[in-house]
């Protein structure tokens, strides 16, 4: 028995339908591999820096090269001659933190820049640049990152949300072009950007001393670290989802003593 015709209006729109649907799966198929090669470049970028970086302070710890407090450490060296704007290096164990510092003139460029100066969605990992990287009379020293969902940047700085990650991992490493820091977490919480944890002027003693209680009481974990006017402290912030899709920060925040 034959088949009726298929009403050549219908027989139309279904092809219309099938065209429309083929286009959107390859234009999502298309942005998907765009993100994966993102991802990629990101990831090779970043392992040639660190291969860089560590063979030079290897060369560094093998006596090779020597620094004094005022001078620039030879393991930066090379990545100074590659990015003027390199100010240090952080190193948290337990994740895949382990990234080159930049700073520049404002908090907006390395948000969508790599270290070559070129557009990224990673962005970059960037100190504030209302700090001086000497440290001088430096109290919150403050590092940005993206959160990026293949773990990288400060993806994992969320491992410290769950607290015995957190009294597993209680020190990190923190390294400027000068001098070489041991930095003791001893807050992690979930905020928004209408709380000031990125102040980085204090007018007086009173004032700082109140952003570290304010600091204490709002972290998910107390800690036995003490932390008083006269320390210095170091704020790594991301983004996060929790409380706020545009407004929600997560905050790791620690204690610097110099090595």
């Amino acid at each position: 028995m034959a088949q009726p015709k298929q009403h050549p209006a219908k027989k139309f729109i279904s092809r219309v339908i099938t065209v429309v649907c083929l286009g959107v799966f390859i234009y999502a198929a298309y942005g998907l591999f765009d993100i994966f090669i993102d991802y990629y470049q990101n990831r090779q970028l970043l392992n040639n820096l660190q291969e860089t970086f560590y063979d030079a302070a290897s060369a560094e710890d093998a006596g090779e090269g020597g620094s004094t407090s005022d001078s620039i450490r030879p393991g930066f060296d090379e990545l100074l001659k590659q990015n003027s704007d390199v100010v240090g290096w952080i190193t948290v164990d337990g994740t895949q933190i382990d990234y080159p510092i930049l700073q520049a003139d404002d908090n907006i460029q390395y948000l969508t820049r790599n270290y070559y100066q070129k557009d990224s969605r990673a962005g970059s990992i960037f100190l504030d640049y209302r700090n001086d990287i000497h440290l001088h009379d430096e109290r919150n020293i403050v590092v940005y990152g993206h959160r990026m969902k293949d773990g990288s940047m400060f993806q994992h700085l969320t491992k410290f949300l769950d607290e015995e990650f957190f009294e597993a991992h209680r020190t990190f490493e923190f390294d400027t072009l000068y001098d070489s820091y041991e930095a003791e977490i001893f807050a992690v919480y979930n905020t928004l950007t209408d709380f000031n944890y990125i102040e980085t002027h204090f007018d007086s003693d009173e004032e700082y001393e109140q952003l570290l209680s304010d600091i204490q009481a709002a972290s998910k974990f107390q800690s036995d670290v003490e932390v008083t006017a006269d320390d210095s402290i170091i704020t790594l912030s991301t983004c996060d989802y929790e409380l706020d899709q545009n407004e929600g920060r997560l905050v790791l925040q620690a204690k610097l003593t110099k090595k």
